[in-house]
This record gives structure tokens, C-alpha cells and sequence, in this order.
């Protein structure tokens, strides 16, 4: 199965529309968001083409595929305009290795969580990375509409038991197996 992961559209319709072309074109099954899915939040500027309502017609267009991890900026009320759960973290079992996600809010690579597995993947800090931690892979999807720190909006491909990490035009960035 292949996955998409991405974070971070704090409600710019057109990433949201750009990152569902990503999906058909790579081809994924499932597409895992990490969080901060229709709000900019207060230390954020407005993304490109803010329109959440715009991002929940899209993402409802796909909720059978979606897991949807809830962000810092992800209240509630939220849920109102979804057809999809927002869960606190989610696990995924790939070609036999454990993969935790989380937004970043709670963990990240300076506090990994207790028994995470084989590998960690988080949003939160809108800077993608994939690095190993001992045995472990720590990944960062990034934001798919707010970089910073100089890195591209970006997302990630998961299939067996390896990560791409990509920018929104499909370039790869880094590579790294479980």
C-alpha cells in the first residue's frame, strides 16, 4: 500500500487542491494529514488562496482515504465541517515495521515518544527532514503551504517500509528506509 503524509495546510485552498493532484498522480492508496488541516493560527501569515471551507469540500470529496491526525490549530468545531475523525495520533504497521504518527505539538525528534516503534513522523515545525535516531527513522513531512527555516512546502511517500520525502512538484528531496 502506499501512503501519502502530509501537514500544515492551515487552510489554503490551493495547496489543498495541489496536494489531492499529488495524490493521483503518486498513485496512493491512503493519505495520512498530520494536523492544522483549516486554520492559519495566530503566528502564521495567511496562506495562499485561504478558503477553509474550500479545503473541507476537497478533503470530504476523500474522506475514505483519509487518517486525519488533529493539530494545535485544529479545534473542535472543526469536526463540524468534516466527514472525517480527527484522532490525537495514529499507529501504521508497514511491511512489518510500527510507524507513529503525531502533529508535533506533543513529540518531536528533542522528545520522541515512549515505544514509538521503527519509526516517528510529525508535522508541526513546517521544516521536512528524515534522519535516524539510532535504530529508529525520525521524519518531518513539513507544511504543505506555510515552509519555513528555507525549506520547500513539501509532503511525503511512504511504501514499503521506505519514506520519500518530496517537495509539492514531485521533486524527490531525501530518501530513507526503515
Amino acid at each position: 500500500m502506499k501512503f501519502l503524509i502530509a501537514s500544515d495546510i492551515h487552510g489554503s485552498a490551493f495547496y489543498a487542491k495541489k496536494l489531492t493532484e499529488r495524490f493521483a498522480e503518486e498513485g496512493a492508496d491512503q493519505m495520512i494529514l498530520l494536523g492544522d488541516i483549516y486554520n492559519h493560527g495566530p503566528r502564521n501569515p495567511l496562506p495562499k488562496e485561504y478558503a477553509p471551507m474550500k479545503v473541507a469540500e476537497l478533503l470530504n470529496g476523500m474522506a475514505e482515504k483519509l487518517t486525519v491526525v488533529k493539530g494545535n490549530c485544529d479545534s473542535d468545531v472543526d469536526t463540524l465541517i468534516s466527514d472525517f475523525e480527527f484522532v490525537s495520533e495514529a499507529v501504521l504497521i508497514d511491511c512489518g515495521k510500527k510507524i507513529f504518527f503525531q502533529h508535533g505539538d506533543r513529540h518531536d525528534v528533542g522528545h520522541l515518544p515512549k515505544n514509538f516503534g521503527d519509526a516517528f513522523v510529525y508535522g508541526h515545525y513546517h521544516t521536512g527532514f528524515l534522519r535516524r535516531e539510532g535504530e529508529c527513522v525520525v521524519g518531518n513531512c513539513g507544511s504543505v503551504s506555510l515552509p519555513k527555516e528555507g525549506t520547500p512546502c513539501s509532503y511525503m511517500i511512504l511504501e514499503n517500509a521506505e519514506f520519500v520525502l518530496k517537495d509539492m512538484d514531485g521533486r524527490e528531496i531525501s530518501r530513507m528506509k526503515i
